[in-house]
């Protein structure tokens, strides 16, 4: 699986991908940025569950805003892929917890990695326009909307995976909430997809 997702990457890529898995375990073992249990299969469940999201996009961004970026999955992913890529876009990280902001900070520094860094909640942040937002394991799809809105551009994407219950969140946003939306399957989990979702606005009541 790793193969399939990262094998046109370069080594230098590969070697900072392996470098913040190392990071992640170390500064684990002190603060809660991983499940214990996800630490024995953090390169299939972090790493390449995020380089998934950054692969849905399919192409360059002015700025993609991640929120709730926690142990950087998938923020600092994103940013060592768009080095990769040679894509200049800005990625804003969005987190609350100062002790995360700082392995995140530590991070940034270490892998020499372009991006911004918020300590802040992102319903008190100053308003980004930003073209993809991302979200992992934050909240459900109608919550995602309600915290991201205001910081989307004209044509914003969001790029959201979810689990088994992707179909009901779907159901439940579909509600409150006017979009069109496109599923792919996840390499990582048969039952989970990246949702793909456009065109976002408050349904009229």
């Amino acid at each position: 699986m790793r193969d399939d997702v990262l094998k046109d990457v370069s080594r230098e890529t590969l070697s900072l991908l392996e470098r913040l898995s190392d990071l992640v375990k170390k500064w684990n073992k002190s603060i809660n940025l991983i499940s214990k249990s996800t630490v024995p299969n953090l390169w299939e469940r972090h790493i390449l569950d995020s380089a998934q999201i950054f692969y849905a996009n399919h192409g360059n961004f002015k700025k993609w805003l991640d929120i709730g970026s926690g142990a950087g999955f998938p923020g600092l992913v994103l940013a060592i892929l768009a080095k990769e890529e040679n894509i200049d876009g800005e990625i804003v990280l969005v987190e609350s917890d100062k002790r995360k902001c700082a392995f995140l900070h530590t991070a940034r520094r270490d892998l020499n990695l372009n991006l911004t860094i918020i300590n802040n909640r992102l319903e008190d942040c100053d308003v980004q326009k930003a073209d993809i937002i991302s979200a992992r394991a934050l909240a459900d799809l109608a919550t995602l909307f309600e915290l991201s809105f205001k910081h989307m551009s004209r044509k914003t994407t969001f790029i959201f995976p979810k689990g088994k219950s992707w179909q009901e969140e779907l159901f439940v946003a579909e509600k409150t909430w006017n979009f069109s939306w496109e599923a792919v399957n996840s390499i990582t989990d048969s039952q989970a997809v990246v949702l793909k979702i456009g065109d976002l606005a408050r349904a009229k009541k």
